[in-house]
């Protein structure tokens, strides 16, 4: 299936293991983590529209630092609207969201893909690699407030732009909520736990 072909089987993080960073750090919350895959997902179509603009125009050997400036200069932009309209959210990703500017992701992807192609191959390229980001940091997020926290977190940092706010209880036992999920050792046992459930699928789709 196409769908599960983008989403998991070629994941940016759960099966090129790239964006740790931000994905073992933000997602502590469900709204936290959507919103990171969000941002990251905005400056990856404008950083690979921008770059296959003037691919034809930036020589190889300055061609990384021109890049990152693009990218430096997108995530300035949404910091400071976030800092602007949502001080919260702002306030929780913390050094996380300067740190996109050398997301593997975004630059990896501007260097390999969108240098080399048109405008439109590199948009589909930065969507699909975005959506299957925005997907792994949500699942991640989803799961490790749940089982560490108890609740899942819809709209709470940003119901300042919204005017919604919606945090449900969903565990309150002995068992869970276990605080080991909101830690990064859990963050890990989860991804790994995540990593080895599709690559089990996809050995039985070869079989």
């Amino acid at each position: 299936m196409k769908i599960f072909k983008y989403l998991f089987k070629e994941n940016p993080v759960f099966v090129l293991v790239l964006g740790l960073c931000s994905t073992l750090a933000v997602t502590t919350t469900f709204e936290k983590s959507y919103m990171m895959g969000l941002v990251v997902m905005i400056i990856l179509i404008l950083s690979n529209l921008i770059v296959s603009l003037i691919r034809k125009y930036v020589n190889n050997e300055i061609r990384i630092p021109v890049y990152i400036i693009i990218i430096s200069t997108l995530v300035t932009i949404i910091e400071i609207f976030l800092s602007r309209y949502s001080k919260p959210l702002y306030d929780s990703f913390g050094i996380y969201l300067p740190l996109v500017v050398v997301n593997c992701i975004i630059l990896g992807r501007a260097l390999s893909y969108a240098s080399k192609h048109k405008v439109i191959n590199s948009l589909k390229d930065a969507l699909k690699c975005g959506i299957g980001y925005l997907v792994a940091i949500s699942i991640i997020g989803l799961l490790r407030e749940v089982l560490g926290n108890g609740t899942l977190t819809l709209m709470n940092d940003i119901s300042s732009l919204t005017g919604y706010k919606e945090v449900i209880r969903i565990f309150n036992g002995n068992i869970f909520p276990n605080k080991l999920f909101l830690t990064s050792g859990g963050a890990f046992i989860l991804l790994g736990i995540i990593i080895g459930f599709i690559n089990s699928i996809k050995k039985g789709k070869e079989v």
